[in-house]
């Protein structure tokens, strides 16, 4: 008799969680063994029915996904846990991945998709929907980039970025440089082009983000 993986669904939306239900146990090599509708339900039930994969939702009543899902693996370190939501947004992927996540699902993906990401699971691998997939290789090589434009700036443009980022105002930069608030303002307008930034925000992030490279 072929042993089916267990499966253990954690999602506040009844109307998805029952859908999520079906998706899984429409499939002969699975069984849905618990569906809990809050994080604290989970931490609850998931150690008790003891499944070897959770398909997890960020966005819960309380104690959110991602903070589940830290507890979880510190309770059961071998278990694999995906997050199936509507967040693509870099600092959710991250946050969800450094708290032991195996793999990233948006919500819009098809039965099909989900049933294939819970597959590559148990095959060792780490599933995400492209758009997540992109957002992350993006955020390895925005260091990269930004580096490599901010090699492109003159050395007076370089020193006056790095002042900006030390969070300096332009009179204490011009105070710093020995030049004159225009001229501060006219090196920001050429530093802000070549860096493809509009705010003295974006243009110290980016050089933070060099940096850290």
């Amino acid at each position: 008799m072929k042993i089916m993986t267990r499966i253990a669904i954690v999602e506040d939306n009844k109307t998805i969680r029952e859908s999520l239900m079906e998706f899984v146990q429409a499939d002969p090599e699975f069984c849905c063994v618990c569906a809990c509708a809050t994080a604290e339900e989970a931490l609850e039930a998931i150690p008790r029915h003891q499944p070897e994969i959770v398909l997890m939702d960020i966005q819960l009543p309380k104690l959110s996904g991602i903070e589940c899902t830290a507890q979880l693996k510190r309770l059961l370190p071998s278990l694999h846990i995906i997050m199936v939501t509507v967040y693509e947004d870099t600092e959710r992927i991250f946050r969800a991945l450094r708290a032991g996540a195996c793999g990233y699902l948006l919500k819009r993906c098809t039965p099909e998709e989900l049933i294939s990401a819970v597959r590559e699971v148990r095959q060792g691998g780490a599933p995400m929907s492209r758009e997540i997939a992109r957002k992350v290789i993006a955020s390895f090589q925005e260091p990269l980039k930004a580096a490599a434009e901010v090699e492109e700036l003159s050395p007076r443009e370089r020193e006056i970025l790095e002042l900006l980022a030390q969070g300096f105002p332009n009179k204490e930069i011009a105070h710093r440089v020995g030049v004159s608030d225009g001229t501060v303002r006219w090196h920001l307008r050429h530093v802000y082009n070549k860096l493809h930034v509009r705010s003295r925000t974006e243009a110290a992030l980016k050089f933070k983000s060099a940096k850290a490279e």
